[in-house]
């Protein structure tokens, strides 16, 4: 469950919590002191004394704490003005506890005695131990939260710098610029015009606006769209090879994380594509209530024993799968499938939260 979905801070969130275990545990405590043969002044000092604690605690993780931490005072400022209000409140109770038995005729010294003996018991208890307590429990896990959240973000700045090396990478420019020569001498410069225009915007991509954080969805598919072009003109000569791209125009004011659908494409080209076999790749992109549709499939091909790659499989979809864990984590669906002779990805993403106008 997620707190701020609710419209609860994480810290009152986590002192509800805190508090319903508490209280289970003292009710626990309380049948068990039930039992004849203990001390009435166990069970009074328990269901008196100890209970107010609970809620206290809670005050104090939920709101004091958070408070003092950022008007950035220390313990000792925290501590005393716990202390102070404890010894006005107590002091406001024992007054009126003082009025109350002289207004019912039934005072008697002994009875002030003992009030103020459980009062200095209970501020000796509070600053001693639940102040202290609650104050160690909060930064630890300040601490901890802290630690985690700079883990994501070292974790989301390695997983876009390992995307960028798997793809910006020797095998896939020496393809290009492949496919750019064999088209020179097969046919007019226009052909090899368009090649070139194509992976020069793909190249401008990668430089620019993959560095945002964000993107419009139409400008991803527009790359996916250059890549796919270019790996067209690489095997468009072989009859048995299909590509099949089924990929809906889209508006700009949806946004995306950059790259996330390409490694899919990459992959697929990779390992679904013989030049010695028949092949197909089965691309298809939409949206729908602003939530986006992926689904991509390809043919699968042994490969080679001297083939260098046979081994290796790669950074591209485990890294996508990274990221799109720490950018979409509750958010998204991907389901990857594999057989025999099929590859399968099918991947949504809800976008709902990342509509805005881009001028």
């Amino acid at each position: 469950m997620d707190p701020q979905k609710l419209g609860i801070k994480p810290a009152s969130y986590r002192a509800i919590v805190d508090c319903t275990v508490a209280f289970a545990i003292w009710l626990i405590v309380l049948l068990f002191l039930t039992i004849p043969d203990l001390a009435m002044s166990y069970r009074i000092f328990w269901g008196v004394v100890v209970l107010p604690f609970i809620p206290i605690y809670g005050y104090l993780y939920g709101r004091t704490i958070p408070r003092i931490k950022q008007k950035n005072k220390e313990f000792l400022n925290y501590q005393l003005s716990i202390a102070i209000r404890a010894i006005l409140v107590l002091l406001v109770l024992f007054i009126a506890y003082y009025i109350l038995l002289r207004y019912l005729g039934t005072y008697r010294p002994f009875q002030m005695g003992m009030f103020l003996l459980l009062a200095l018991c209970f501020i000796g208890l509070l600053l001693i131990i639940v102040t202290p307590v609650t104050w160690l429990i909060y930064n630890y896990r300040l601490s901890n939260s802290t630690a985690l959240d700079l883990k994501n973000a070292l974790g989301h700045s390695s997983a876009n710098l390992g995307f960028l090396r798997s793809q910006i990478n020797p095998h896939f420019l020496f393809n290009a610029l492949n496919t750019l020569y064999g088209t020179a001498l097969q046919e007019n410069a226009d052909r090899t015009g368009e090649g070139i225009q194509k992976l020069g915007d793909m190249m401008r991509f990668m430089l620019q606006e993959n560095m945002q954080d964000k993107i419009a969805l139409s400008r991803e598919i527009d790359y996916l769209n250059n890549y796919v072009d270019l790996q067209k003109l690489r095997v468009q000569t072989s009859p048995d090879i299909v590509i099949d791209v089924n990929i809906e125009d889209q508006h700009s004011y949806l946004l995306i994380a950059p790259m996330l659908l390409i490694p899919f494409v990459e992959n697929a080209f990779k390992h679904g594509i013989s030049l010695q076999e028949p092949s197909y790749i089965k691309i298809s992109l939409h949206t729908e209530d602003n939530r986006l549709y992926f689904d991509i499939s390809n043919s699968i091909h042994a490969k080679r024993e001297s083939d260098p790659e046979r081994d290796s499989h790669g950074i591209g979809l485990e890294n996508v799968s990274q990221r799109l864990n720490l950018l979409y984590a509750d958010n998204h669906e991907l389901v990857i499938h594999e057989s025999v002779k099929e590859f399968f990805v099918h991947l949504v993403i809800n976008l709902t939260a990342e509509i805005a106008i881009i001028e």
